[in-house]
């Protein structure tokens, strides 16, 4: 933050236009509009499908809860993953309080890498997750077709494995069942069938 900079605060966040997102790092206000659609339909489609069968337990075996663009409040910082995951044994009454964010680091979050957010994905917000003790970080890349998977060590993130293109995975936390990676990216058009 730069000199005779006031610390950002919630009602900078309040103040952003309709349909900006707004995170707090380190003091400082990062103000992002919302994703594009391939972005978009990437972290809609894993939320889905990690959501039906991991938070709901339909055809999976259920235990989480998964939320898409949760806030996270960790003391002054303000942080907005595109998806995370709270094991339901950690966090039994994650929904009983009634206000719009999140307190508890979830086990779990998904950042859907933009070109003008993965820096800040890949640093700064990544090193603030392993430091409030989140277990394990997606970097998924739509643009690239990869998806990264990382466990939280003890002096930082180790990279677990690093997958992409048509693979059918199976990916920690949510290894108990497999991932068709396929299935994430946004479909390409297809032509109009000739008469």
């Amino acid at each position: 933050m730069g000199r005779g900079k006031r610390p950002a605060t919630y009602e900078d966040i309040e103040a952003l236009p309709p349909g900006w997102v707004g995170e707090i790092i380190d003091d400082e206000l990062w103000a992002l509009p919302r994703p594009a659609r391939w972005h978009t339909w990437v972290a809609s489609v894993l939320g889905v499908d990690l959501g039906s069968r991991f938070g709901v337990g339909r055809g999976g075996p259920g235990g989480w809860w998964l939320v898409d663009e949760p806030e996270l409040h960790f003391g002054r910082q303000v942080l907005v993953p595109d998806l995370a995951g709270w094991r339901y044994e950690r966090a039994p009454g994650l929904f009983e309080r009634d206000e719009p964010f999140f307190d508890l680091a979830p086990d779990w979050v998904c950042e859907v890498l933009s070109p003008s957010t993965a820096t800040l994905d890949r640093g700064r917000k990544l090193s603030l997750y392993h430091q409030e003790g989140v277990s394990h970080a997606w970097l998924l890349d739509p643009r690239a077709h990869t998806l990264e998977v990382y466990r939280r060590g003890v002096g930082g993130w180790q990279l677990v494995a690093r997958h992409g293109g048509e693979e059918v995975i199976r990916a920690e936390p949510f290894d108990a069942e497999p991932l068709e990676l396929g299935g994430l990216w946004a479909p390409r058009p297809t032509p109009a069938p000739e008469p």
